[in-house]
């Protein structure tokens, strides 16, 4: 008898302490934060994405041939890298947009422009072997059969400067002439913002 009440007087005590461990044992698994996700790499953020950051920035517009700027040109890098959104406004009034963006799937970067005049451009490409950023509409669906054609040239320079030469052809690319040429120039104390 004594034995046996030996034996249930240990139970109990290894029950009772069991109880009050319980709730440690339950309030230690709440307080242990889970284990962090493994890091993942934004979709956009690739070199081939990055081709065109050159172009990034506030820039004054200076036309070839002349010795002040006629507009601002605003560049930025949007949606974790994956767009560039351009805002252009000349000091007479006239304004635009494009956006700029690398297909992935399709390997090609492409460009949709559209001015307040409501004239349009859908142009494609990528970088050439000079590290310019050439996007142009030949070929491309939208394109009517003897309408011109449209190839557009962004060179960076060594000083930071950016040369955009946007040239139109009338017999499917044998010919070029100039629509524009202008330097872009960076504006002072400025940064290209990104979100």
């Amino acid at each position: 008898m004594a034995y046996s009440q030996n034996i249930r007087a240990k139970a109990c005590i290894a029950a009772a302490l069991f109880s009050l461990a319980c709730p440690a044992i339950a309030q230690e698994t709440q307080n242990t934060p889970p284990p962090p996700a493994p890091a993942q790499t934004p979709p956009c953020d690739t070199p081939e994405h990055k081709q065109f950051n050159f172009w990034l920035g506030t820039w004054d517009v200076t036309p070839a041939g002349r010795d002040a700027p006629s507009a601002t040109n605003i560049l930025t890098s949007e949606h974790l890298g994956c767009v560039v959104s351009e805002d252009y406004t000349t000091k007479g009034g006239y304004t635009g947009m494009s956006m700029s963006f690398y297909d992935a799937a399709r390997k090609v970067w492409h460009q949709t422009w559209i001015g307040r005049d409501g004239g349009a451009l859908f142009i494609e490409g990528g970088l050439n072997d000079k590290g310019e950023m050439v996007l142009g509409d030949k070929g491309m669906a939208h394109k009517a059969k003897d309408a011109p054609i449209s190839r557009v040239t962004w060179t960076p320079n060594a000083d930071g400067s950016v040369r955009q030469h946007w040239q139109s052809s009338q017999d499917d690319g044998t010919t070029w002439t100039t629509v524009f040429d202008g330097l872009y120039t960076k504006k002072m104390d400025t940064k290209a913002k990104t979100r």
